[in-house]
């Protein structure tokens, strides 16, 4: 039965909190009222996890034209050139932008202090708290928002589907964990923050909550999807035999830990001519290759050769949560295994951050406009964040003189919060299926007959999905959506590119220098072709 929703209205409606959707709502606060939505707290994101930092040529003796090289050449020749140009160019202009507001960076004797990491050329790597970048920026953000009574928050309400008519998005409806109410939140132009996909993975350095969904929503909605086959495993997490997982910053191996095989010896070396800081998808797959060859379960990374003062000081985080599993890094190698990290495909945006349905943007992880190609240099991700979102808040004012309809009929039956322990139990068995399905068979080298195995295998289960109500049937099916983006994806490109590899296909190919873009009732993807 169709219910009158009564609605939330709001110029800009952001649903995500990480740093995209912070940045998005503190831009959007300058020019009107900002709905900021996010299924957990402000504080959950992956963004509030980044260790790495933030990269950004602000030393003299370095240039956006060589963190541009570096980027490009992270990329393996898919990254869009010109959204490459404005990550490093605008970039520059955010970052400062956060340093005249008050955020606080590292400094050292000489001026801010620049980690260097893989894939670099040159020390531009921006820390806050050590390796506790994303949560001393996330928090300043949040900060920052508070001040504002143009941005209202609603935590721990989760979207469940986006309103569209005739090719135009009007925003969103939701549910609240708490007080199980749903509503719509209409708005002229929608910002999708959602973060990424990685947690779909068994071992993933993720949040529990990074399932994707918000590709799932905009690909139900007829926006396009491209480059779902490119997961960046970091190929440095804490291993342990009970599957839990800890991101080691790239940043310890740009102060110089060393990755060592089962006998104790460096591999890296002959792999790659930066050896440790090679790009993250030659690390990744040389641990992988490492671990199957030797069948152990992991390799280890090693700082017991630098000074344990700085270990101690800079690296706070890591040392205390390795002292937590009784290991002292400063005497003992760290165990680790590649894990799934960032999401490089999503929303297909140009480089104002719209897509391909009017009045719905994307932003931060959630977001593909080709700026990391087929995979991302270390650090450039909250970059990303801070230079996109404020494109797409500065082309969405302009949808601020438009008029939509005040309210929706919906069935909201459809979208209520209804759980119960049993379904609860099923939903969590099909969801837990899936991810050692993805960690097994659309890993970091795939097969194949595994990517088949794969496809099938999730079909299978989205048949137990309609045995489950409302509430969590769509959230199996958005997962169930994503993952079955990813492997049609990575069965359709032949070749091995950046962070997507074929066992059949070990070399780049110039017949796949394009993009996989897929649209939902379209029955094959669209290639886009990189000139």
């Amino acid at each position: 039965m169709k219910q009158h929703c009564t609605a939330v209205h709001s110029d800009f409606l952001v649903i995500g909190s990480g740093l995209a959707g912070l940045y998005s709502a503190y831009c959007g606060s300058k020019f009107g009222t900002v709905s900021l939505i996010t299924k957990s707290t402000l504080q959950q994101s992956n963004s509030y996890w980044a260790q790495g930092g933030i990269a950004a040529a602000i030393d003299p003796g370095d240039s956006h034209l060589f963190h541009s090289e570096d980027t490009l050449n992270a990329g393996r020749g898919l990254c869009n050139k010109n959204a490459v140009d404005i990550l490093v160019r605008e970039g520059i202009q955010r970052v400062l932008n956060l340093i005249e507001l008050g955020m606080k960076f590292d400094v050292g004797d000489e001026g801010f202090h620049l980690g260097m990491e893989g894939g670099h050329s040159k020390r531009r790597v921006l820390q806050a708290g050590g390796t506790s970048t994303g949560k001393e920026i996330v928090s300043f953000l949040i900060n920052e928002i508070k001040k504002s009574d143009q941005v209202t928050v609603y935590e721990n309400t989760q979207i469940l589907r986006i309103i569209s008519q005739s090719n135009r998005c009007y925003g969103g409806v939701a549910v609240n964990y708490f007080g199980k109410n749903t509503c719509s939140f209409l708005a002229k132009a929608t910002i999708m923050a959602t973060g990424g996909a990685s947690a779909l993975y068994k071992r993933s350095t993720n949040p529990p909550g990074a399932t994707g969904e918000g590709i799932a929503l905009a690909y139900n909605e007829g926006a396009r999807i491209m480059d779902m086959e490119f997961i960046q495993f970091h190929p440095t997490s804490f291993y342990s035999k009970s599957a839990k997982s800890f991101l080691l910053s790239e940043a310890l191996r740009g102060e110089g830990a060393v990755l060592l095989n089962d006998e104790g010896k460096r591999f890296m070396k002959s792999v790659h001519k930066n050896a440790e800081l090679a790009p993250r998808d030659i690390v990744a797959s040389s641990i992988y290759r490492e671990i199957r060859d030797s069948k152990k379960p992991c390799v280890y990374l090693s700082v017991k050769h630098l000074d344990s003062s700085l270990i101690k000081e800079k690296f706070q985080n890591i040392y205390e949560f390795c002292l937590n599993e009784n290991l002292d890094i400063t005497k003992q190698d760290i165990p680790v295994a590649p894990a799934a990290h960032y999401f490089i495909g999503g929303i297909k945006t140009g480089l104002m951050g719209q897509t391909n349905i009017e009045g719905l943007y994307a932003c931060g992880e959630v977001a593909c406009n080709g700026v990391h190609g087929a995979n991302r240099l270390a650090s450039n991700s909250l970059l990303e964040c801070l230079v996109f979102s404020k494109r797409a808040i500065d082309h969405s004012k302009n949808l601020l003189n438009s008029q939509i309809k005040k309210s929706f009929d919906l069935d909201l039956d459809k979208y209520r919060y209804q759980t119960n322990k049993d379904e609860e139990k099923l939903y969590l068995e099909i969801k837990n299926n899936i991810s050692q399905i993805m960690n097994d068979f659309v890993g970091i080298i795939r097969k194949e007959e595994e990517l088949n195995k794969a496809f099938e295998q999730i079909q299978k289960l989205e048949e137990s999905s309609n045995k489950l109500n409302n509430f969590y049937s769509i959230q199996i099916n958005n997962i169930i959506t994503v993952c079955l983006l990813i492997t049609k994806s990575a069965l359709r490109r032949e070749e091995s590119r950046g962070a997507h590899i074929r066992e059949k296909f070990p070399q780049e190919s110039d017949d796949w220098q394009k993009h996989i873009v897929w649209q939902k009732d379209s029955p094959a993807p669209v290639f886009e072709i990189i000139n």
